[in-house]
């Protein structure tokens, strides 16, 4: 009688003859009982040593085929057209999230068959998403996703991956998921989804390297606001904006626009309430990135909230009729103004569509900011963006960011 743990391949063979002698064993026996503690032992044992792997998806396909009289022509609306049929039942084309859930609910193979996870289900979906909208192709040649020949019909998992990297789904705003976006600066022309890439891209860099300084809800004021604009005094002003906003538990971070976005920045809160301020330096001058930057504190100031999360700007729809009663891009943008040029020493100044590059130096030298300010400024008030062209630092900024430009397309 065999009354201890199996442990080696003797003992099993042992007890498997064990078991043959005591299938005709009457109840209450002390047979039935050595029986029952036998049969214990050896599943146990084969438990440890031969585990039974979860079925075979393309095998339950096909068994699922044969129960219900199907042909490879019916599996066509479930998997795609009939080449993708065939090479999905021959192993040479892996299943997809959408084709597994139509599998699921058309012929009822169990999810954790078709995902080879015992208990697994498929991943929520969300509302009115198109996956394969994204740009994936662009995204990929940036590196922001795997670069793969069959890329479209992957987009969810590569999406879902991608979106796992800047916190997962609920770490992304559900504004990204919107079509309309109020207290923004949104380009109707806009491709939301490109858009949405974008953001959540620079949420993903933001994750990636968490700050050592925990953001104060209502440490960034006017005050705070002019000693960084005063930081474009200095040839590297960009970059010591950037490490003074880190220093105050902000995120400032340049990723390149995508092609449909029209877009200069936003203001964004992650999950945990740290702020973030995203760039994409779409037009290389001095004077844009100063007002872009200190646009968008304004908002971290003043406008981002747990339900209002995201905030986007298109620049060029500033002064515009469609924003014009818009309070708060209209309070970033004082609030911007009067970080760089105090109204009253604006006013006092009263330069003029016809000043001088004399006078422009003057007064940048009298606030001890970037001379590119003060002509930006004459040019936006004039509309006449063929003032002082000499003196708005083109091509300037996005030097300081060559990690981020141009986009990199070597993974």
């Amino acid at each position: 009688m065999i009354n201890r743990l199996i442990k080696t391949e003797q003992d099993y063979e042992q007890a498997l003859s064990r078991l043959e002698q005591l299938m005709d064993a009457e109840p209450g026996t002390a047979e039935m009982d050595e029986l029952e503690l036998l049969t214990a032992l050896v599943e146990l044992y084969e438990e440890q040593h031969y585990p039974i792997g979860p079925p075979d998806p393309i095998e339950a396909i096909k068994f699922r085929m044969d129960q219900l009289g199907l042909t490879r022509k019916d599996l066509v609306p479930y998997i795609g057209n009939k080449s993708k049929v065939s090479e999905v039942l021959s192993g040479k084309r892996s299943l997809t999230l959408t084709m597994m859930r139509s599998l699921n609910k058309n012929l009822g193979i169990p999810a954790e068959v078709l995902l080879k996870e015992p208990g697994g289900s498929f991943p929520e979906e969300v509302q009115d998403m198109e996956w394969n909208k994204f740009p994936l192709r662009e995204m990929a040649k940036r590196c922001w996703i795997p670069k793969l020949p069959d890329i479209a019909e992957k987009a969810e998992e590569v999406m879902r991956d991608f979106i796992a990297q800047a916190g997962g789904l609920e770490a992304v705003s559900p504004a990204l998921f919107r079509r309309s976006r109020g207290g923004s600066r949104y380009n109707p022309k806009t491709d939301p989804y490109a858009l949405t890439a974008w953001c959540i891209r620079v949420l993903t860099l933001a994750n990636q390297s968490p700050l050592t300084v925990k953001y104060t809800k209502g440490s960034i004021k006017l005050s705070t606001m002019k000693e960084i604009a005063r930081l474009s005094y200095f040839e590297n002003g960009p970059l010591l904006a950037r490490e003074y906003l880190e220093k105050q538990g902000i995120h400032l971070l340049v990723v390149p626009h995508l092609p449909k976005t029209y877009l200069d920045g936003a203001a964004m809160l992650m999950q945990g309430g740290t702020p973030v301020i995203g760039l994409t330096l779409r037009y290389d001058r001095i004077d844009n990135f100063w007002f872009c930057l200190l646009h968008e504190l304004a908002h971290v100031a003043k406008h981002l909230t747990a339900s209002e999360r995201i905030i986007i700007d298109d620049l060029d729809l500033r002064g515009h009729d469609a924003v014009s009663e818009d309070k708060i891009e209209k309070e970033a943008d004082e609030m911007a103004r009067e970080a760089m040029i105090p109204r009253k020493v604006w006013e006092k100044n009263q330069i003029k569509g016809r000043a001088t590059a004399a006078q422009v130096i003057s007064l940048a030298e009298k606030l001890k900011i970037h001379p590119a300010i003060i002509a930006g400024r004459i040019r936006y008030e004039h509309n006449n963006y063929r003032l002082l062209s000499r003196y708005v630092g083109s091509k300037q900024v996005r030097k300081h960011f060559s990690e981020s430009w141009p986009p990199s397309e070597t993974c």
